[in-house]
C-alpha cells in the first residue's frame, strides 16, 4: 500500500510539473505533447498484439478525422461488434498513440474492433471542434459506412473514453441513447463550471485539477457557455433510456465526486450502471500500467461489461 501511495504521489507531482510548463504557445504545446508521450512510453507496459491495425481518415468536411482501428485476433472476419474510444487529455493533449494501451486492452478483452479517434485539440482548435470530430466518427459508424470495408457493425456499437473523452462520451451517449449498446466512462470530466471538488481533501493539495480546469476553460471552452450539456453533460436532467454505463472514479482525483454523482443520477433514472472506485489511484493511471498494475485489469473489467451488453451474435 505504501508503494502504491508513493507511485500515486510521484505521478501527480510529475503531472503538476508538466502543467506548470503548459503555456498556449506552439512550442510549449509541442513540448507538453512530447512529455506526455515520453511518460507513457516509460510507464506503460506493452499492450496485447492485434491481428491488424489500420490508420485512415473519416470524412468530416474540411477536417477529416484520423482514426486507428484495432482488430484483435479473436474478432470476426466479417462485421461484428465495435467500440469507439475517445482519449483523454483535457481537450488539449494526448492522442491515439498515448492511449494505445487502453484501446488495445479493451480490444483484446472483448474480441471487438476498437476505433480510436484522433480529434482536434485546443488551443489550436477550441470547442466545439473536438466534439464535432467525435460525433462525425460516431455518425459514420452508425450510418454503416465502415461496415463493408472495416467490419464495423452499425447495429452493435459501444462508445467510451477517459477524462475529456469521458466528457464527450457522456454527451454523445445522451444524444444517441437509442442506438448505442453501452458506454464506458473512465474518471470522466463531467462539468466545466466548478474548478474545485465540493469537498476538497488532502489528495487535492497540489491543485492539479484546478490548474488543468482553468487552462481548459481559457483555451478550450474559450467563452462558450459551460452550462451547456455538450460541455457539462452532468447537467442533463433526462437520463432515462441511456445505454448501460461502466463508470470508474479514483480517490486521488479531483473529478471523483462528479463521476460518482453522474453514476448515481443514471441509476436513479433506471440506467444499468456498474460503478467502480479505486480509492488509492490518481486520475490518468490507466496510461501507466507499469506503475499501477490495476491499469491492466480495469480495461478488462470494462471489456467484460461491454461483452455483456453487446451480443456477439446480434
Amino acid at each position: 500500500m505504501n508503494e502504491l501511495m508513493k507511485s500515486a504521489k510521484d505521478f501527480t507531482e510529475m503531472m503538476r510539473e508538466q502543467m506548470e510548463k503548459l503555456k498556449p504557445g506552439p512550442e510549449q504545446i509541442y513540448n507538453f505533447h512530447h512529455s506526455i508521450r515520453r511518460m507513457t512510453n516509460q510507464f506503460d507496459a506493452p499492450p496485447p498484439a492485434m491481428r491488424q491495425t489500420l490508420d485512415f481518415n473519416v470524412p468530416n468536411g474540411d477536417y477529416p478525422v484520423p482514426v486507428r482501428l484495432y482488430i484483435p485476433h479473436q474478432a470476426r472476419e466479417t462485421s461484428g461488434p465495435s467500440f469507439i474510444y475517445l482519449h483523454g487529455g483535457g481537450f488539449v493533449t494526448c492522442s491515439i498513440e498515448s492511449h494505445e494501451g487502453i484501446a488495445k486492452r479493451i480490444a483484446a478483452g472483448t474480441g471487438f474492433r476498437v476505433i480510436s479517434v484522433d480529434y482536434r485539440l485546443a488551443p489550436q482548435y477550441a470547442y466545439p471542434a473536438g466534439p464535432e470530430d467525435c460525433e462525425a466518427v460516431l455518425k459514420w459508424a452508425l450510418e454503416g459506412l465502415g461496415q463493408e470495408e472495416y467490419g464495423i457493425d452499425r447495429h452493435n456499437l459501444g462508445l467510451g473514453g477517459d477524462s475529456a473523452g469521458g466528457n464527450m462520451t457522456a454527451y454523445l451517449a445522451q444524444k444517441y441513447r437509442d442506438v448505442l449498446k453501452a458506454q464506458i466512462l473512465f474518471y470522466p470530466l463531467m462539468q466545466l463550471v466548478d474548478f474545485k471538488p465540493p469537498k476538497p481533501g488532502p489528495q487535492d493539495w497540489l491543485q492539479l485539477g484546478f490548474m488543468a480546469l482553468k487552462f481548459i476553460d481559457e483555451h478550450y471552452v474559450n467563452g462558450a457557455n459551460p452550462h451547456e450539456t455538450r460541455l457539462s453533460p452532468l447537467f442533463e436532467k433526462d437520463l432515462k433510456g441511456l445505454p448501460p454505463a461502466f463508470v470508474l472514479t479514483c480517490g486521488l482525483d479531483p473529478l471523483r465526486d462528479e463521476g460518482k454523482l453522474y453514476a448515481d443520477n443514471m441509476q436513479a433514472q433506471g440506467v444499468d450502471v456498474l460503478y467502480a472506485h479505486e480509492k488509492m489511484l490518481p486520475h490518468g493511471f490507466l496510461n501507466f500500467s507499469k506503475a499501477f498494475p490495476k491499469a491492466r485489469k480495469i480495461p478488462l473489467d470494462a471489456a467484460d461489461f461491454l461483452r455483456k451488453y453487446m451480443a456477439v451474435n446480434s
